[in-house]
C-alpha cells in the first residue's frame, strides 16, 4: 500500500518545460551519432596520457594519505619498546630451556646407546639382540 502511494506521488503531470528539454538531448545524441563522435565508440586517450595521469592520481593520494599519520608520542614509543624487549627475552629463556632439555635428552640417549652397544660387543651378541637390549635399557632408565 505504501508502494502504491510512493507510485502515485511521482506520476505528477510533467510541466511542459521538460518535454523541449529532452527533446533537446534526443536530438543532440542523433546529430552526436550521424557526426561519427558516439561516446562508446571514442577511442581512448593516448596510453601515455592515461598512465601519467593516473601516476599523478596516485601520489596525489599518497600525499593526502601521508596527511592523515598520527605518530605516536615518545611515551608510548617507549611503552611499546619496553613490551617488546620483555616479550623478546621471556621467548629466549623458554627457547634455551627447551633447546638445552633436548640436548640433554638425546645426549643421554646416545650415552646409553653406547654403554648398551658395548656392553652387547663385548658378549658377542647379534644386532637384533643388541637392539633388544637396547630398548630394554631404555626401558630401565
Amino acid at each position: 500500500m505504501a508502494d502504491e502511494i510512493k507510485k502515485g506521488s511521482a506520476e505528477q503531470p510533467k510541466s511542459s518545460k521538460e518535454k523541449p528539454a529532452k527533446a533537446e538531448k534526443s536530438s543532440k545524441a542523433k546529430k552526436e551519432s550521424k557526426s561519427g563522435k558516439d561516446p562508446a565508440k571514442q577511442k581512448k586517450a593516448n596510453i601515455f596520457v592515461r598512465m601519467g595521469k593516473a601516476i599523478a592520481k596516485f601520489f596525489k593520494d599518497e600525499r593526502s594519505e601521508c596527511k592523515k599519520i598520527v605518530w605516536p608520542d615518545a611515551k608510548t614509543v617507549l611503552k611499546s619498546t619496553a613490551v617488546v624487549i620483555v616479550v623478546v627475552a621471556v621467548l629466549a629463556v623458554v627457547l634455551w630451556i627447551i633447546d638445552t632439555g633436548l640436548s640433554e635428552g638425546i645426549q643421554a640417549l646416545v650415552n646409553l646407546a653406547g654403554r648398551v652397544g658395548s656392553d652387547a660387543a663385548a658378549e658377542g651378541e647379534t644386532t637384533t639382540a643388541a637392539a633388544g637390549a637396547m630398548l630394554s635399557g631404555l626401558l630401565r632408565f
